[in-house]
């Protein structure tokens, strides 16, 4: 196998290496939920349940088949697109899936619409006055943000802007988040909050060791200006371990989005999730927690090309 994956280019034996990743995952996903204590049986039955009669419901939904026979199954609907049927709603999880994207996608996209400038931003200006009272103060703030659990912080400006100033909204329950834009404010100041601190950290690292390499000296020595030499050469170069944190804030995301959704009761695929996991409907589980891994996956595949297009020297070796 390594005959044959040496004579490859770096994005076949990169892409090889995520199909390995997602099928992985795929298994992995199988044997969890196959762990978890009870099942939608035992859920369906209620509170005093009778041995026999969740023995026919289990029959009728076909949890007592083999594991590798229910895992075969799955794995062929997979490849097909299927991620298979709700055992509680008998819907298609894909529905599940379609009911909750909109709002997640919508808290997740504002959210890195505003990381992304911010970090490079607190970043640049934190190295531009590296050692000064502007680096130290963009410092001690990040740390002492970063300090702070998404939950915690999540309370704490809802109490404030929400329950004290009545400034923002505390909820978005009943709301349309496209269409009431202050819904999303504190939802997504609490998903950008930790984030943004380890990613200016991380241009700022960038930016220092950039702007002391040679080539910068070169530019300079050619006469270009001094903000061009900082953020035509030197920030692509210092974006690169960035770019790579960045793909790893996404898969964070989709966790923070969980807590953030409940905390703010947003109708987003989070609060389906939970509602899957309260009632052990277990496809949606799975079905869910196989996108959550794939867009993972394909995250830091997409970061690991940039990575590379920037600094070369600083791709990751498949």
């Amino acid at each position: 196998m390594a005959r044959v994956t040496t004579g490859l280019p770096w994005i076949g034996r990169r892409l090889l290496l995520g199909l390995g990743q997602t099928a992985a995952v795929v298994l992995l996903i199988f044997l969890l939920t196959e762990a978890l204590p009870g099942d939608a049986a035992v859920a369906f039955a209620g509170d005093q349940p009778d041995p026999e009669r969740i023995a026919r419901i289990r029959e009728a939904m076909g949890l007592d088949r083999p594991a590798g026979e229910r895992l075969g199954d799955w794995v062929a609907g997979l490849l097909h697109g299927d991620l298979g049927t709700s055992l509680v709603t008998g819907r298609p999880v894909t529905g599940h899936l379609a009911a909750g994207l909109g709002p997640t996608l919508i808290l997740a996209a504002a959210t890195l619409a505003l990381l992304v400038p911010l970090s490079v931003g607190l970043g640049v200006l934190a190295a531009r006055r590296e050692g000064g009272p502007v680096d130290q103060a963009i410092s001690a703030l990040t740390l002492a943000v970063h300090s702070v659990p998404e939950f915690a912080l999540g309370v704490l400006l809802a109490a404030l802007f929400a329950l004290h100033l009545g400034w923002l909204p505390a909820t978005a329950v009943g709301t349309d988040l496209a269409a009431e834009p202050l819904v999303l404010v504190l939802p997504v100041l609490v998903l950008t909050a930790r984030p943004v601190c380890t990613l200016s950290r991380l241009v700022r690292a960038g930016m220092i060791e950039a702007m002391a390499s040679p080539y910068v000296a070169q530019a300079r020595r050619y006469g270009i200006s001094g903000s061009r030499v900082r953020w035509a050469h030197a920030l692509p170069c210092a974006l690169a371990p960035a770019t790579q944190q960045l793909a790893r804030t996404v898969d964070w995301l989709l966790g923070g989005v969980i807590v953030v959704e409940a905390l703010f009761v947003v109708p987003g695929l989070g609060t389906v999730l939970i509602e899957a996991v309260a009632a052990r409907d277990v496809p949606v589980v799975q079905g869910m927690a196989v996108v959550f891994g794939v867009v993972t996956v394909l995250a830091n595949l997409g970061a690991d090309l940039v990575a590379r297009r920037f600094a070369p020297r600083a791709g990751v070796a498949a």
